[in-house]
């Protein structure tokens, strides 16, 4: 990129007058053979005499241990009619066992289990939680009952109730922008019976028709402990982990061995170009292709490639078409890896008022270079580092969705060696550009699947047509054999890290926390900005600056800014919360000099290029285009001035902003408000990290420690009476909608100072946990949807009480009278119940430990308890504050918090078939186009 002299005004002067070139030099980056080396995960296994195979790995740094069940089923096993049967089935497994009745989550959330879940794909199925380590011996219970004893508890009524759940889980996903394209990539690139050509989550018809006796003999075809890995990881040993596995697990009796269907990878005869319609704001052009699976050997090369093209923030599409060309406002591309084949993807977002056809050539155009001259070694080492950085990250947590225990049991199950991780990351760092080049020639230069998505009316939706229910005499509850659960052990309280306190040289609170399980430094400067703070009659401000601060500074440009991120393993990002605006940093520790000179460029020196703002604008534009076709996007564009009044500051969150005031916005503009509000006398700094406090503050005070304020600062204004609108529905018209989004929103007169300790306690019966009655009912008793929550949204001067239901569309009205009446009779006749009670205390307690697993949570924690003005130990402190409650306190709290004639509805749905739902609920029915919805201000 070239930088030119521009005209400019007395402010823009001033940016540029700040010390941008008395930096010292930065300090190269390790090769990334060296953050390789530190990404490691010591394991030791066994296999009981049924078969199972099991995996231990000791990490003693939280008293918590990660138990992870991969089965050797998904979707690719399902025969011709039973589609989404694998996917089903996991939902069954949460339904309760014969030794263990009653829904899963009562029992875990007894224990204060986190990260906990089940995913089904093409490849597995799986079932993990993390559980302090006094809890392991009733968790190995739990997961063994359903195992090996779960026939008895599966009743027709419980397949009902799941499968309705799970079809809406399908709707939520197709109801938005693009979500039908999954079903037609698979459905192209593999030929009809291939294992991989239909979705996990199935036809609305195949699910229609499962019967009880089909769950049944899926479980046993496919739910031995033969085909089956279990992972132990965290503060666990070998010995220990044998003794109890074999206790709970070793009776179960082998089952049927799971048969791997076959799946080669298929060529598509010829090229096929199809275009469908969406209701989307802009055409996104694709291009796809069936590759081989993980355990190939192009595999990695493959992945290296996906990144050169789409997935560096420098990527060759996002320098060419979205920085040089401005042709589209988006572009990505992505190798995904399965057991036996993969998809590459590539696609485009067309910039509105660019012709589609010249994207697509330019699309074509940057492919066919990378396969003729394939990347460059430093391309190459890029990728390489930041997926060396992300699984150094990865290896703090132990559990959950991506920690230690998922690479051990995915190398297990997918390539029969729990440290398959370590041979592709020691391939992706020795990769070569001619290995990469040689991939993409031999499987891109096939024929391709390419999709064109427009904007236009969706064709008919495919509806659930589900069997009649037939009447049947009541089951008798299944008597356990296994007896009482195990105890649970003394259960130490939390132990938060110290956190200490400094200033820079100029002034800068330094807010600071040891922790050392990876090395890792992570560091936020917090604004006292935040949605509060942008700009009246110029909505969109804050985040177009934002946007801007690493788009080029003094001295380097937008790609410059891009490539030394991607060779330091570093992620720079920016944000905004109702109070704060945040500009993050996460870094090898190894790479920390350069990072922060990196970092502390992007926050003091941006240039905002005049080019560049129009390039950003147009991107932000295209971008509250896209959120007025989103369910979410659109309710809460509406839902701030509603709740919180029209004069309130945070009345101003209307996602990404104003269309037409971010069409007018000026490169003026934008430095005004960095200069007002993102500034270091608004500036409160913190850091977590492996590194000492004093090495810390010496390398800020280096690049921060001579930072003044320009200008006078940006004043946000609470005194102004603000009035939240009266109790109402509106009603968004969102056409071809499969489901209609909820929201239900009852102002308060709490201020985020406030001690809300017994407010939050009373909400996890209300909406804040899995088992709390407005989930239990929608989803569980009444299965009209995917989940249901209700929140208090705070912020530091209002906090109002927030309920989101994504609902089946014949459902509407009838969802919006069960949410009010769960939530009057939750606040008058029925409060919380002493069972409810006892499990909200101890689950709050006993997960604090797994809560703060990782630097990230610590960090967010010390933010938490700046802005709400609590003591640095207040998490430490918690377990007695909860000891110290009563269901009476409970229950006066919410009482007094939350009065249920205030709610004001917003509904996004078709309003052809949810307005005539709304009229006996007897409440004033607005209905607004989701075209409107652009003009509310």
């Amino acid at each position: 990129m070239t930088f030119k002299l521009f005209a400019l005004s007395g402010v823009a002067l001033s940016t540029l007058a700040m010390p941008a070139f008395a930096q010292t030099a930065a300090p190269k980056p390790v090769p990334v053979a060296e953050l390789v080396k530190q990404v490691d995960i010591p394991y030791s296994e066994f296999r009981l005499d049924n078969g199972l195979r099991v995996i231990v790995n000791t990490d003693r740094k939280a008293p918590v241990v990660a138990v992870s069940v991969w089965y050797n089923v998904g979707s690719k096993f399902e025969p011709k009619g039973k589609t989404g049967f694998a996917h089903l089935f996991e939902h069954l497994m949460f339904n309760g066992s014969e030794n263990a009745p009653g829904d899963y989550f009562t029992y875990t959330k007894q224990l204060g289990a986190t990260d906990l879940n089940g995913t089904t794909y093409f490849d597995r199925t799986n079932y993990f939680e993390t559980v302090p380590t006094p809890a392991l011996e009733r968790t190995l219970f739990l997961e063994s009952d359903r195992m090996g004893y779960l026939l008895g508890a599966i009743t027709p009524a419980v397949v009902d109730e799941q499968r309705g759940v799970v079809q809406n889980e399908k709707r939520q996903g197709d109801n938005q922008p693009f979500g039908l394209v999954e079903y037609k990539q698979v459905e192209t690139l593999f030929p009809a019976g291939h294992p991989y050509a239909h979705s996990t989550i199935g036809s609305m018809a195949d699910l229609d028709s499962a019967s009880v006796e089909d769950v049944k003999n899926w479980f046993r075809g496919h739910y031995g402990p033969n085909n089956a890995v279990l992972v132990l990881s965290g503060d666990i040993d070998a010995a220990t982990a044998k003794t109890l596995v074999t206790k709970y697990f070793g009776a179960i009796p082998k089952g049927p061995e799971s048969v791997v269907p076959v799946a080669k990878v298929p060529d598509l005869p010829a090229p096929k170009v199809e275009t469908m319609k969406d209701r989307v704001s802009n055409t996104r052009i694709y291009r796809m292709w069936a590759v081989p699976g993980l355990n190939d050997k192009d595999s990695v090369a493959l992945d290296v490639a996906a990144g050169v093209l789409g997935g560096l923030s420098s990527s060759r599409l996002d320098n060419a078409l979205v920085r040089k060309e401005k042709l589209a406002v988006r572009v990505t591309a992505s190798n995904d890896s399965f057991a036996q084949v993969g998809m590459f993807s590539v696609y485009a977002d067309v910039r509105p008022g660019v012709d589609p056809a010249l994207v697509a050539k330019r699309l074509d155009e940057i492919i066919a270079d990378l396969i003729a001259n394939g990347p460059t070694a430093d391309e190459v080492q890029r990728v390489a580092t930041q997926n060396a950085s992300g699984r150094i990250a990865g290896l703090e947590l132990v559990g959950g969705f991506g920690g230690k225990a998922v690479a051990l049991a995915e190398g297990a199950l997918y390539s029969n060696d729990p440290g398959f991780y370590k041979k592709q990351l020691a391939t992706l760092a020795a990769e070569t550009p001619a290995q990469v080049k040689a991939a993409a020639a031999k499987w891109l230069t096939r024929p391709v699947y390419a999709l064109t998505v427009v904007p236009g009316a969706r064709d008919a939706y495919v509806e659930s047509t589900p069997p009649a229910k037939v009447a049947t005499a009541p089951e008798a509850p299944v008597k356990g054999t296994r007896g009482a659960l195990p105890p649970v052990g003394t259960i130490s309280d939390l132990v938060f890290p110290k956190v200490e306190h400094a200033k820079l040289k100029n002034g800068i609170e330094l807010v600071y926390a040891y922790r050392n399980a990876v090395p890792i430094t992570q560091a936020v400067i917090s604004f006292d900005a935040g949605v509060a703070a942008d700009v009246p009659g110029k909505l969109g401000t804050q985040q177009l600056t934002l946007d801007m601060m690493d788009e080029g500074t003094t001295t380097r440009d937008s790609i410059a800014i891009a490539e030394a991120k991607e060779r330091l393993g570093a992620n720079i990002t920016t944000g905004s919360g109702q109070d704060r605006t945040t500009i993050g940093m996460f870094t090898p520790s190894a790479n920390l000099g350069g990072s922060l000179e990196l970092f502390s460029d992007i926050v003091r020196h941006p240039k905002f290029d005049p080019a560049e703002v129009t390039r950003l604008k147009n991107q932000q534009v295209a971008r509250i285009s896209a959120e007025l076709t989103n369910p979410q996007g659109l309710a809460q564009r509406v839902l701030p001035k509603l709740v919180y009044g029209a004069a309130s500051p945070y009345a101003k969150g209307l996602g990404s902003g104003d269309a037409k005031a971010v069409a007018q916005l000026t490169r003026d503009d934008l430095i005004a408000f960095q200069q007002a509000w993102l500034r270091p006398d608004k500036a409160k700094i913190f850091v977590v990290s492996d590194r000492p406090l004093a090495e810390i503050k010496a390398a800020l005070d280096t690049r921060f420690g001579d930072w003044t304020p320009m200008g006078a600062p940006g004043t946000k204004d609470f005194t102004v009476p603000s009035t939240p609108a009266t109790p109402k529905i509106v009603l968004i018209d969102r056409p071809d909608s499969p489901q209609s989004l909820i929201i239900g929103a009852a102002p308060t007169s709490l201020v985020g100072t406030d001690e809300l300790l017994p407010l939050l306690a009373a909400n996890d019966s209300l909406g804040g946990d899995f088992t709390a009655r407005l989930n239990m009912d929608l989803r569980e008793a009444k299965h009209w949807s995917y989940g249901v929550s209700g929140n208090f949204r705070r912020a530091q001067y209002q906090t109002p009480y927030i309920i989101g239901a994504p609902v089946q569309a014949d459902k509407t009205g009838e969802s919006i009278k069960a949410l009010q009446s769960d939530v009057k009779a939750f606040l008058t006749t029925n409060g919380v119940t002493k069972d409810e009670f006892d499990s909200t205390v101890s689950d709050a307690i006993r997960s604090l430990p797994g809560n703060f697993e990782t630097a990230g949570a610590v960090l967010g924690a010390m933010q938490q308890n700046d802005l709400y003005k609590r003591p640095d130990d207040y998490y430490a402190s918690l377990p007695q504050k909860y000891r110290a409650l009563s269901v009476a306190q409970l229950d006066a709290a919410a009482r007094a918090a939350i009065d249920p004639a205030k709610f004001i509805w917003v509904v996004v749905g078709d309003a052809s078939k949810v307005r005539p739902q709304l009229d006996s609920i007897g409440l004033p029915v607005e209905v607004m186009s989701a075209a409107s919805v652009a003009d509310v201000r």
